[in-house]
């Protein structure tokens, strides 16, 4: 674990203050103002857990004292241990608290993402599969006060989706999402099965981080060829009548993203031009990723997607996510998102003692 010294904490508090005295500065421009304040709100529950951890730390050692001067006062000594007790019970919580404060943040964590999902092995049933993994998705984020924006969507005939693409905006949603890409598989009767029987299917889930402009840099007129045509399949007469959809390929990558769910082709330049920022972006922190780690381990939130990560087992009602081991047997409230929020939280807890064991190593 980081070792975590009176020295540092009073690094961390003092840092604080000295963040506070400069945002307070009548003469400070603007510019220098946002990135104080920034790098404030990253700091402040840190100096919190630090302020927990010093308090917790006095309160021991004035208690510890009382212990050896209490001498033959048997009621006195037995409070004060009772006391020192509490505090030795309370401080490893506050310490692994604080040292996970202090790990190497992803500096994606707080950014939208891309959510893509398309139908795997299964056929019809994995297309409905696709469609109720992203209305799972679309509930989670609605109770967090996130928005859904649909980018693209491939309907299947029966019901769900082939291919669903979506934008999910607000505070921190990558860094709840990241540990969903992976293949999800789901065990159940399909409605199409007149026997009975259990099958199983698969959908594909990738959560990637949004890209802004001045993450990727593109020449438009160097790096882009960008085709317009005509649009197929529903969408009304304008649709289908005017060259709105857009093609666009990146010529260095050979990447290539087509957008025609809108009627403008003004609109579906633009949602094509995010989906492709955001690929690149993914393509460029992957490789840096991989050059710092020689080659990338198998290790939870690798988003490896030939690794199946989760299964639903409808028959049964549980949930179990493959990576940690732990299965729920609450499959209708994680289908509707909130219980979804438990096995979110149980591969962030697994990530941070993960990492906190590598710096220990």
């Amino acid at each position: 674990m980081i070792s975590i010294t009176p020295e540092k904490i009073a690094a961390i508090e003092a840092r604080k203050d000295e963040l506070q005295a400069q945002m307070s500065l009548p003469t400070l421009p603007p510019e220098k103002f946002v990135a104080l304040s920034k790098e404030y709100a990253e700091l402040e529950p840190v100096a919190a857990a630090a302020g927990e951890v010093r308090r917790l730390r006095a309160e021991l050692g004035v208690l510890s004292e009382m212990v050896e001067e209490a001498g033959s006062d048997a009621d006195m000594r037995a409070m004060a241990e009772e006391e020192v007790a509490a505090i030795r019970d309370k401080l490893p919580a506050a310490e692994r608290a604080l040292a996970i404060s202090l790990l190497p943040k992803d500096a994606a964590d707080e950014r939208s993402a891309m959510l893509e999902i398309r139908a795997g092995t299964g056929g019809d049933e994995a297309a409905l599969f696709a469609g109720d993994l992203f209305r799972m998705y679309q509930r989670y984020a609605d109770a967090r006060g996130w928005k859904v924006e649909l980018i693209s969507a491939n309907a299947a005939e029966l019901g769900g989706y082939k291919e669903v693409v979506a934008s999910v905006s607000g505070q921190g949603v990558f860094a709840a999402l990241k540990f969903e890409s992976g293949v999800h598989r789901v065990q159940r009767v399909p409605v199409t099965e007149s026997g009975g029987r259990i099958h199983t299917s698969a959908a594909t889930v990738a959560v990637l981080p949004e890209a802004e402009e001045v993450d990727v840099e593109i020449d438009e007129a160097k790096d882009l060829r960008i085709d317009v045509y005509r649009s197929s399949g529903p969408g009304g007469q304008s649709v289908n009548t005017t060259d709105s959809a857009v093609r666009i390929t990146h010529l260095p990558t050979g990447l290539v993203v087509i957008q025609q769910d809108e009627k403008s082709q003004h609109k579906n330049k633009a949602k094509a031009l995010k989906v492709l920022r955001t690929r690149l972006y993914e393509m460029e922190r992957e490789r840096l990723a991989s050059a710092r780690a020689g080659e990338r381990k198998a290790m939870v939130g690798s988003g490896d997607r030939s690794e199946r990560i989760r299964t639903y087992n409808f028959p049964q009602g549980r949930v179990t996510d493959h990576r940690i081991g732990l299965t729920l047997h609450k499959l209708p409230e994680v289908m509707e998102g909130g219980g979804l929020s438990d096995l979110i939280s149980a591969l962030v807890a697994e990530d941070e003692a993960a990492r906190l064991a590598n710096l220990d190593g």
